[in-house]
């Protein structure tokens, strides 16, 4: 099985009316034991950092083609925690409800996210807020570019994942 890891990250720019973007990197080694790198970013508008997350996280395992070893590291520990505290466990035990019965934030994405992780070996990490890690400063740059300028930053000759 393909080992890879992913960096996410989002950004609202602090604004939930005006717009934001999310960053995925994913990093894996070819066939030939060469490094190789894709680069995902995409601007939304009126939306919030945890969502932003969660999108990122999505395109970076929907652009996956094989199942593979995923190390995924994130700096919104809400992402993080819902898996390796087990929150979507008990929110799908509890009808996707939480607390005192209320209803789960996003049920869509986290159920897009679950579908794209399933075929997946994947171990959730939390980089503590911006602290200098490489990766997780080059997901900060495309998630600012792509909330700036709205677009889609992507590989599209990435034929060996």
């Amino acid at each position: 099985m393909m080992k890879v890891e992913i960096y996410t990250d989002g950004a609202a720019r602090g604004n939930p009316d005006g717009p934001g973007g999310y960053g995925a990197v994913i990093l894996y080694t070819a066939p030939d034991g060469t490094l190789h790198k894709r680069e995902y970013s995409r601007g939304y508008q009126k939306t919030t950092n945890n969502r932003m997350e969660l999108m990122a996280a999505i395109a970076a395992l929907e652009a996956l083609i094989r199942p593979c070893q995923v190390d995924l590291y994130s700096d919104s520990s809400y992402l993080v925690n819902a898996f390796n505290q087990h929150w979507i466990e008990s929110w799908e035990k509890k009808g996707w409800k939480r607390g005192k019965n209320e209803e789960v934030k996003n049920q869509d994405l986290w159920k897009r996210l679950l579908d794209a992780a399933a075929p997946h070996t994947i171990r959730w990490h939390w980089v503590k807020g911006h602290n200098g890690h490489p990766l997780n400063e080059r997901c900060d740059e495309l998630a600012t570019a792509a909330a700036d300028g709205n677009q889609l930053i992507a590989d599209p000759g990435a034929s060996e994942r």
